[in-house]
């Protein structure tokens, strides 16, 4: 009998934790890869093109469960003075007070509400998004496209793409209306690292 109790003690250990195997991956906490993730915007420039501009997210969170999302939860910073246009002086251009005034107000800030499931992969986050100093309500269409881990087991990294329009002039951009257009068309591909710590606490929060 005696060769039989380390087994029994696993079986027993298994069925201790087993029920946790949900509540941690309800809990699951993520860092945002600012390598891999990518924002790109395009917006009418006097009506003969719509070039693309590229932005880098500074630093933020994510809180998933592919299989509970009712417990989703985000919140990142975009760097603004990561302004590329293709060009150096349009990247100061955009940067001026007039436009999105990189100087002052350096980080555009978005914070979800809730999120609305619509099937497997797709569905929509609602948020406020704080630019240029005013805040206004935020809807943002998303694909979840996975959870897994890296071809070689590093990390678990969950992955997204997502759209949303903004109303620049809505944010005080009413700058050089003219030629800028109003509507800023937004994509963002977002690749977040599995991380345990990279939520902060409500000590870390300012």
């Amino acid at each position: 009998m005696l060769r039989f109790r380390p087994v029994v003690w696993l079986l027993w250990l298994a069925a201790m934790l087993l029920p946790l195997a949900p509540a941690y991956a309800a809990s699951a906490s993520y860092r945002y890869d600012t390598v891999h993730s990518q924002i790109v915007f395009s917006i009418s420039h006097d009506g003969y093109s719509r070039p693309f501009g590229r932005l880098h997210i500074a630093k933020g969170w994510l809180r998933f469960d592919p299989d509970d999302w009712s417990t989703a939860a985000t919140e990142l910073d975009i760097d603004l003075a990561s302004v590329d246009m293709g060009d150096a002086d349009w990247d100061k251009a955009v940067c001026k007070p007039a436009l999105l005034d990189c100087a002052h107000r350096r980080y555009a800030h978005f914070v979800s509400s809730s999120v609305e499931r619509k099937d497997d992969h797709h569905g929509v986050l609602h948020g406020q998004l704080t630019l240029h100093g005013i805040s206004q309500p935020l809807s943002v269409p998303f694909t979840f496209n996975r959870v897994a881990n890296t071809i070689y087991g590093l990390h678990t990294i969950a992955g997204f793409s997502a759209t949303a329009m903004l109303d620049r002039e809505a944010f005080g951009i009413t700058a050089n209306a003219g030629s800028i257009g109003q509507q800023v068309s937004v994509w963002l591909e977002l690749e977040a690292i599995r991380d345990e710590h990279a939520i902060p606490t409500s000590k870390e929060q300012p």
